[in-house]
C-alpha cells in the first residue's frame, strides 16, 4: 500500500503504508503519486480518492458573495481535480489488473445547502464524476464506487483553526457547543459523529472482491442526515 499526503504524519506511518510526500492539489502531484506507487507495487489494483476539505477555514461560512474566485479554483482543485487527475493516471494500470476505485465524496453533494458552497458543488461534480466513470470502464473491469460521509470526528471539525471552529464563531458559540448540537441539527439519528473507522471499513469492503457486483453507486455513511429515498 502506498499514501500521498502534503504530510508524513506518525498517524500514516503506522498504517504500514509507503509514505509519499506529495501536494495532490497541484497539477502533477496525483501523476506523481500514482507513477511511485506503480513503482513501488509493480502495479495497481485499487486507487482510493480520499483528498477533500480545505486549506483552512479562511472564508467558508460567509456565503457565495464573501467568496472570489481564487477560492472557487482552491476548492475545486483539491475537491474534485486532484481525484480526476489521479484517476486518470491509475486507470490504464487498473484495467490491466480489473481493479477499483473508491471516491470519498461527502453526503453535501446532495445537500448543498448543508455546508460551504464551493465546497459541496465541489463535491457534486465529484459524485458524478464517478458516475461517469462506472459507465465507461466498467465494460473494461473497472470497479468505480463512491463513498459520501456526513460529519467525521476529525481536524475539519475539532482543530482549533477549522471550518468547525469558525462556523463556532460565526454562530457566537464555543466549539465545544457546537459540535455537541452538530448530530441533532444535522439529523443524524445516531446522535453522534462518525468515526474515521466507520467509513475506513465501507471503503475496503468495496474494494475489495467481496463488492465485485456493486459499481457506479454512491453511499451514504451520515447517520440518516439525508432523508430522501
Amino acid at each position: 500500500m502506498v499514501a500521498g499526503a502534503r504530510t508524513i504524519t506518525p498517524e500514516l506511518k503506522e498504517t504500514g503504508a509507503a509514505p509519499v510526500a506529495v501536494d495532490l492539489a497541484t497539477p502533477d502531484g496525483p501523476g506523481r503519486l500514482i507513477e511511485q506507487a506503480v513503482a513501488e507495487l509493480g502495479g495497481l489494483d485499487v486507487l482510493v480518492n480520499n483528498v477533500g476539505g480545505g486549506d483552512s477555514a479562511r472564508g467558508q461560512v460567509g456565503g457565495f458573495l464573501s467568496l472570489a474566485d481564487q477560492h472557487w479554483t482552491e476548492l475545486l482543485e483539491l475537491n474534485f481535480l486532484a481525484a480526476v487527475r489521479a484517476s486518470r493516471a491509475a486507470l490504464p494500470h487498473l484495467i490491466e489488473r480489473r481493479g477499483a476505485i473508491v471516491t470519498v465524496s461527502s453526503n453535501g453533494a446532495r445537500m448543498p445547502h448543508s455546508g460551504p458552497i464551493a465546497y459541496t458543488t465541489a463535491k457534486a461534480a465529484l459524485t458524478a464524476f464517478g458516475k461517469a466513470l462506472a459507465e465507461e470502464f466498467g465494460p473494461q473491469g473497472v470497479r468505480v464506487n463512491t463513498v459520501s460521509p456526513g460529519p467525521v470526528r476529525t481536524a475539519l471539525w475539532e482543530g482549533p483553526d477549522s471550518y468547525g471552529a469558525e462556523l463556532a464563531s460565526s454562530m457566537s458559540l464555543s466549539q465545544k457547543d457546537l459540535l455537541a448540537g452538530l448530530p441533532a441539527g444535522a439529523g443524524m439519528l445516531t446522535g453522534r459523529l462518525i468515526e474515521p473507522g466507520e467509513v475506513a471499513t465501507l471503503i475496503a469492503y468495496l474494494a475489495s472482491p467481496l463488492a465485485g457486483s456493486i459499481t457506479g453507486t454512491d453511499h451514504l455513511v451520515d447517520s440518516g442526515s439525508v432523508k430522501t429515498v
